[in-house]
């Protein structure tokens, strides 16, 4: 049973599955919080422009396409790769690995 121990906590230790989780559930937080900016502090100044524009559907024929969740989505999507961008290259600093 002692072994077994050992074995599982190298496995931890060689994958670095703590780390992983802890990036996971931090990437959560920070998508909620992305989220959230965009709907409470972005999409306010849209709105009077573009009223129910979470709602706004362009309808061709028999295909309804649902371009407003859409777009709220690509705005999350855009500001969250950005800052995960700022974070990377502001705290991490690895060095640059140059091609022979």
């Amino acid at each position: 049973m002692k072994k077994m121990m050992r074995e599982f906590m190298e496995f931890l230790r060689e994958y670095k599955i703590v780390g992983l989780a802890l990036a996971f559930v931090m990437g959560t937080a920070s998508t909620a919080l992305v989220k959230s900016l965009v709907e409470n502090l972005i999409m306010p100044i849209v709105t009077p422009f573009i009223p129910d524009w979470k709602e706004a559907v362009l309808e061709v024929g028999p295909f309804s396409f649902k371009w407003g969740a859409f777009t709220a989505e690509l705005i999350n999507f855009t500001i969250l790769a950005f800052v995960v961008f700022i974070i990377a290259k502001k705290l991490l600093k690895e060095e640059k690995v140059t091609k022979k």
